[in-house]
């Protein structure tokens, strides 16, 4: 029988807890900055409570493919998340490469939600869909491009040796190539959870929408699942930066499980922080955003390697 790491399995659910929050607080943030009252922070939390108990209503034109599409989405987030080791020290599952699982876990969930918007068989999806698996392109290389960063600085190939003890230590001789690693993970985090500049949660003006697009068709307990795994992906990559930006696998549980929920919360705040002082970008730009960060992981390959 697999032995279950009890401190790792209780910093999951510390995230599943934790995840609806992140984007409550982003909107806080934002309203706050532009002197707006703004949404409560839990409201996700009730929204998806709401959600839960409604129906579900479904196009005669949708398949199975759109059902399993929200199921699939979560499922492959939730075992994304079994591969970080959220409490500092170790992951649930953990081998050498297991960052390629983490990374295909992640495509699978955009790979699953982008067949249910193409499966309602509507040309309004299928763009979004489109514009979606096109950023993802530039976005997935560099995140492979941060993970060549850290296991050059670590000298691990598994997540849970990355972000253990050897990171603290090699932060030591390595700031500047960690520092850029971890900006361009940033970036990463607001392409991937379509955030302001690359998208706005917020709009549903027809010509500027990519991931709300997708959903449009998506109603009562299959919405609440994608809305859940949405703040999850968010929770994920705000994750990433935290076990970059702060190393605690000498930290008693407690302690770290402290920093990471603060971590958590402070990533959320950064990125309602960007989204009030930067306007969207044009779609055509998106992509030199992206390769801009992959350019700054490359450079911080490049400094490790000299």
């Amino acid at each position: 029988m697999w032995p279950i790491d009890r401190s790792a399995l209780t910093a999951l659910a510390t995230l599943l807890l934790v995840a609806p929050m992140l984007p409550g607080v982003a909107v806080k943030t934002k309203s706050a900055l532009s002197g707006r009252r703004g949404a409560p922070v839990l409201q996700l939390y009730w929204d998806l409570g709401k959600l839960l108990r409604k129906g579900t209503v479904y196009s005669t034109t949708t398949t199975w493919v759109f059902r399993a599409g929200p199921v699939v989405m979560l499922a492959s987030l939730v075992a994304a998340a079994l591969f970080l080791p959220l409490d500092g020290r170790g992951a649930l599952l953990a081998f050498a490469g297991d960052l390629v699982a983490f990374a295909a876990l992640l495509a699978l969930a955009r790979f699953a939600l982008v067949l249910a918007g193409m499966d309602t068989g509507s040309s309004f999806e299928g763009m979004g869909a489109s514009r979606e698996v096109t950023f993802a392109s530039f976005a997935e290389p560099t995140l492979f491009l941060c993970f060549i960063g850290l296991v050059l600085a670590t000298g691990h190939l598994s997540l849970s040796d990355m972000f253990g003890a050897a990171l603290a230590a090699a932060w030591s001789h390595a700031t500047a190539p960690l520092s850029l690693v971890g900006i361009a993970l940033f970036v990463l985090l607001l392409a991937e959870n379509s955030r302001v500049p690359i998208d706005d949660p917020a709009t549903h003006l027809e010509l500027t929408m990519i991931h709300e697009v997708i959903v449009l068709d998506h109603s009562g307990p299959d919405l609440a699942l994608i809305l859940f795994g949405s703040a999850l992906k968010l929770a994920l990559f705000a994750a990433l930066i935290v076990g970059l930006a702060i190393p605690r696998a000498t930290l008693p549980l407690a302690a770290s499980l402290g920093l990471f929920v603060v971590g958590l919360v402070v990533v959320a705040i950064a990125v309602g922080v960007v989204e009030s002082v930067m306007a969207r970008l044009r779609l055509t730009r998106v992509p030199q955003l992206l390769v801009g960060a992959g350019a700054l992981a490359l450079f911080g390959i490049i400094l490790l390697l000299r």
